[in-house]
């Protein structure tokens, strides 16, 4: 085991300082706090493209204050740029159409070369270089359910049959964009309906999640998207569905409760009106 003293210790933190961390702190990529505001509002503007340019509408009721809130955000996540190391150390109508993806990636990867000025980078620095075009390829995936149609993931996939037994889909895995700050949020799904002389195929149950998730969504709202989807596919006696989920908005920035999660649910038909079918959907995905 080897022992260095103190003060030997913070020497060479201050050497390593001035001499090799120079390259990556570079003072004049850091943020100044005196134009954080101009740096927000641009960085808004960028935000409220990459809506526009997903399929969503920025004005609806629960985007207004999106770009806001997701700047924000970037700012909060990025804000060692407002510091040296010696601070640290001392102190479906909205569908996207596939033909215009390559334009609407380029006005992403422009918004995102935005962003990254903004919080205090370079993004003509080598490992920032190609971030503009992987992240606009990111976030085209991860709202591809706006170019798809509930109609798209659920044909071929409806089969008669004469079964009124309960069908349970559990441990679906989700992942989704909260539409508050943009950032994740990820959990489980646990589906079951009642058949009405239909079933669905087990598979379009995951897509219907997917179709969903992959968009922009609080999760009260994806929750019973799902089960309407569901109840318009087959018209069944009755939907239940279950999303835990965690959110990146609350562990990684705003409160940090990192253990926290989130429980929705969403009854219709006989799980509504039938306490027994209730209970014994909640009880068979618990068990």
């Amino acid at each position: 085991m080897i022992f260095i003293s103190s003060s030997i210790y913070i020497n060479h933190i201050l050497e390593y300082q001035s001499d090799d961390l120079d390259r990556y702190t570079s003072d004049d990529l850091l943020v100044s706090k005196e134009d954080r505001q101009s740096k927000q509002k641009k960085i808004e503007d960028a935000y409220r493209t990459i809506l526009e340019c997903v399929g969503e509408d920025p004005n609806r009721e629960g985007l207004v204050r999106t770009p806001e809130r997701a700047a924000k955000a970037i700012l909060y996540f990025t804000r060692g740029y407002e510091e040296t190391i010696k601070d640290r150390y001392t102190s479906d109508d909205l569908l996207v159409s596939k033909e215009d993806r390559q334009s609407k990636q380029k006005k992403i990867e422009d918004a995102y070369r935005t962003i990254l000025e903004c919080v205090g980078e370079d993004p003509n620095r080598e490992g920032l270089v190609r971030t503009p075009e992987r992240a606009a390829k990111a976030i085209l995936y991860f709202t591809r359910g706006y170019e798809e149609t509930i109609k798209d993931v659920v044909s071929l996939g409806i089969f008669e049959e004469k079964h009124d037994d309960m069908v349970i889909v559990r441990d679906i895995e989700m992942f989704s964009l909260c539409e508050h700050h943009l950032v994740p949020f990820f959990g489980q799904v646990y589906v079951g309906y009642l058949p009405n002389r239909c079933v669905l195929g087990l598979s379009k149950i995951a897509r219907i999640v997917d179709l969903y998730s992959r968009r922009l969504q609080i999760q009260e709202k994806l929750t019973k998207q799902i089960a309407l989807a569901i109840v318009d596919a087959i018209k069944p006696m009755g939907v239940a569905v279950v999303i835990e989920a965690t959110h990146m908005c609350m562990t990684m920035r705003g409160v940090q409760k990192s253990n926290s999660k989130t429980t929705t649910s969403t009854m219709l038909g006989f799980f509504r009106e039938d306490p027994r079918s209730r209970e014994e959907f909640l009880k068979l995905i618990k068990s």
